[in-house]
Formats: structure tokens, C-alpha cells, sequence
């Protein structure tokens, strides 16, 4: 939509006002993505008392990719790309992907789409998240379910994944309290609280995971550096040979772990 400077300053200036460090930048989305000027003030204001920009906007940016967003949905976070490129270096052609804890559905899309083509399913329990994840995943290929992890996937898939990715939550029940407001207060708890350590949901997923691998099939979990070796014993407790990989560009952890042939 065509704003003239001085509205591009007054954009600016009121995001900066209400704590946006990159102010700038939001405002040139803001901007590029509104419909009219009515639209366009809607989301200043729903940016100004604290939504997180990618709901306002209704889509983030995640390796190279538009995807949807909506509202009270998880956000994808820009560490998660780590996970994702970890997850296409290991992938065969054509892998069956599985993303648990999808969310939008973001991280499945994503690594289906940098190998050229596969066969993915990605699970949540949250409505919300499906509904949103089925745009997303729609647009390669891909199938989306509802209920709680293993619990959502056909049948048909066990002993078959090639690639399983979960963003599991692994953010402590005593440190929510500490993450930013966007999180805290704009994202479904059951998307960040992973039980008094953190590792709840990652346990389960874990105890598990052999059950729904190929042979050679591989489990990657997004996890913290702090929590990386409980995640690692956890994998190898039920037979996967685990090893910890760490982005330090990105802030990012990933225990990988692989299913003996």
C-alpha cells in the first residue's frame, strides 16, 4: 500500500514509542502488508499493545518461506532453522517427514520443500494449530492431524519415518513467567510449558520414536544447551544413538538421534 514519507514516520515513531526495537522494519511491513489505511491502523494499533508482529501480520518469514500465522498460534522462531537444516542434510530423496508439535507446520513445510518433494504428516493437539498448519502444509503436499503426538499418525507410518522433527515446548513450568510478553501472553501455554525440567513432552516423544522410524531414521529435537545431555541420555535410553549439534549464530541446540539398520 503507497504511504507517503511522513505517514512512514508517523508508523515509525509510534512503534519506537511503544517499544519496538526494530522499528523500522516492522513499519515497512506493516505497511507493505495492510490492505488500506483503515487496515493499516487496525494493525498499528494490535502491534502497539503487545500482539507479536508475525500475528498481526498473519505470516513469518522462516528459511525462505511465507508462512501463515494466526492468531494464538506459536510463532517460528529463527533458531529453528538450525533443526531444519539438520534435518535436510540427513534426509534421503523422497523421505516420509513427520513433524510432531507442529504448530503452523512450518518446520515439516520447510524440509519438504528444500529436498524437492517427500511425504509428510505433521500433528498437533492444539485445533487452532492444525487449522492453521493445514495452509501451510497444503502448499507441499503434505497432511496435517489432530490429537497428541504418535497418537495422531496413521498407523500406516510406524516403522516407516525417515525424518522426524519435533519442536517439542522445553521451556521449564518455573521460567515461563520470564519469557517475553509476546510468548507469554500471545501463545497457547501448551506450546511452551515443558514441565518442571522442561523435558516432559521430549521424554515422550522419545520413548516412542523407534516404534515410528525406518531403520537408519532419524529423531531431531530442539532443545537447550543446558538440557541437551538429559535429552541425549533420554534418546539413548530407548535405543537411538544420540549426538548434540549446536548453532552458535542461531543460539540453537538439536540432539539428533538415529535409529539402528
Amino acid at each position: 500500500m503507497p504511504v507517503p514519507p511522513s505517514s512512514v514516520s508517523h508508523v515509525v515513531t509510534t512503534l519506537r514509542a511503544a517499544g519496538c526495537v526494530f522499528a523500522e522494519d516492522e513499519a515497512r511491513l506493516l505497511i507493505s502488508t495492510a490492505r488500506d489505511a483503515a487496515d493499516l491502523i487496525a494493525m498499528i494499533r494490535r502491534r502497539v499493545v503487545g500482539l507479536p508482529l508475525e500475528h498481526v501480520l498473519g505470516w513469518a518469514e522462516f528459511r525462505g518461506m511465507r508462512v501463515a500465522v494466526d492468531s494464538g498460534v506459536f510463532v517460528p522462531r529463527r533458531r529453528s532453522v538450525f533443526l531444519v537444516d539438520r534435518a535436510v542434510a540427513l534426509a534421503p530423496p523422497g523421505a516420509l517427514v513427520v513433524d510432531l508439535c507442529c504448530g503452523s507446520g512450518a518446520l515439516g513445510a520447510a524440509v519438504v520443500d528444500a529436498i524437492g518433494g517427500g511425504e509428510l504428516h505433521a500433528a498437533d493437539i492444539e485445533p487452532a494449530a492444525v487449522r492453521c498448519a493445514r495452509r501451510n502444509v497444503a502448499a507441499v503436499g503434505g497432511h496435517v492431524h489432530e490429537g497428541d503426538l504418535y497418537g495422531a499418525l496413521p498407523k500406516k507410518l510406524a516403522g516407516r519415518v525417515d525424518v522426524l522433527v519435533a519442536n517439542a515446548p522445553y521451556v521449564p513450568t518455573g521460567e515461563i513467567g520470564f519469557l517475553p510478553p509476546e510468548a507469554r501472553d500471545h501463545e497457547p501455554l501448551i506450546a511452551l510449558d515443558g514441565g518442571a525440567d522442561g523435558l516432559d513432552i521430549q521424554r515422550r516423544v522419545t520413548a516412542e520414536a523407534a516404534r515410528w522410524l525406518a531403520p537408519r531414521g532419524v529423531l531431531l529435537v530442539e532443545t537447550s544447551e543446558r538440557q541437551a545431555p538429559r535429552t541425549a541420555a533420554a534418546f539413548a535410553e530407548h535405543g537411538l544413538a544420540p549426538r548434540v549439534e549446536v548453532c552458535e549464530e542461531l543460539d540453537a541446540t538439536v540432539v539428533i538421534g538415529a535409529r539402528p539398520a
